[in-house]
């Protein structure tokens, strides 16, 4: 089994083993993400169910390994020599949306794509998710880190979500839905932890034309189009400082089209990082912290990270 790059082969060979025949091993992780950078992971597995998340826990506590739950890989940067953990994936049992028309509400699958959200949406007559046509992940992921664009974000439309808990108890996971009050949603946070995955998500629109929400979506999309970069990218980079917006920053501080290596500050907009085909995450790290360093110099800010980085160790971008 090729477990040899792993600093602990039989915790991977663990996992493998605990997950079943369907478990992959040295699986792709950074090709899969929108960055295009970054290596496997030790061990991967697709989930279609509460069963399968049973599993999961299983894996993980028999081998010890980090669970890293993956949704469109669109704010996920991998380090080069990968991630050994499993890495979750969920299936097409979390890929669908269920509508109430007379509330103008609806139930989505955490695997659902937010611009597959916001545009059946649109066809259904709901409006109030535009905004997640131009924001590339999934509704998973919009709970886990209240993503958002275009002046909103998941919280604003949320109503509660379903989450699976793959720690604790040895009884099947349970979807616990919990009210979009206790998920402590903040700006690009939520009080989830590693160990939560969301299930699904129901959320509040309302009742609209499908023509207006239609106009109101390309609008969107030809915006996204004209101001932010196509490419290898991980969407925003930093957060915003509350003063100014992160890409206004790294902007005054003169870095559009700085480069390191294969990675380079989008000369289209300033807070993100487009990398080559072929490039390195190594390299897109490396671009962070001298953005990071630069603005912090010019302007006394210093920028968080908005990506989530896996594999790199406790401290990826020096302080």
């Amino acid at each position: 089994m090729p477990t040899e790059r792993w600093s602990d082969p039989d915790a991977v060979r663990r996992a493998a083993a605990a997950l079943g025949y369907d478990a992959r091993m040295d699986a792709p992780l950074g090709s899969i993400t929108t960055s295009r950078v970054g290596g496997p992971a030790a061990v991967a597995f697709v989930a279609n169910g509460l069963a399968d998340l049973q599993r999961a826990r299983e894996a993980g506590a028999a081998s010890g390994l980090e669970i890293l739950v993956v949704g469109r890989g669109s704010n996920l940067l991998v380090a080069d020599r990968g991630f050994e953990g499993i890495a979750l994936l969920l299936g097409d049992a979390y890929s669908t949306i269920e509508f109430d028309h007379a509330n103008a509400t609806l139930t989505a699958g955490a695997a659902v794509a937010l611009p597959v959200l916001a545009r059946q949406c649109a066809a259904a007559g709901i409006g109030g998710l535009e905004w997640a046509v131009g924001v590339p992940g999934s509704v998973g992921g919009a709970v886990r880190m209240n993503a958002g664009g275009h002046g909103s974000d998941i919280a604003s439309c949320l109503i509660d979500a379903d989450i699976a808990d793959l720690e604790g108890p040895s009884a099947p996971p349970v979807r616990q839905p919990r009210p979009v009050d206790a998920l402590d949603l903040g700006y690009r946070h939520s009080g989830l932890a590693n160990r939560h995955v969301v299930v699904s998500a129901r959320l509040q629109g309302h009742r609209a034309l499908p023509s207006k929400v239609t106009d109101q979506i390309a609008e969107i999309v030809r915006w996204r189009r004209e101001h932010q970069p196509g490419g290898q990218n991980s969407g925003s980079v930093f957060m915003n400082p509350s003063e100014e917006s992160a890409g206004a920053r790294i902007d005054q501080a003169g870095l559009r089209g700085l480069r390191i290596g294969t990675a380079e500050v989008s000369r289209l907009h300033a807070n993100f990082i487009v990398s080559d085909p072929g490039g390195t995450a190594a390299d897109v790290v490396a671009l962070m912290a001298e953005v990071r360093r630069r603005v912090a110099d010019s302007s006394g800010i210093v920028l968080q990270p908005e990506i989530r980085m896996v594999g790199f160790g406790a401290a990826p971008i020096p302080t």
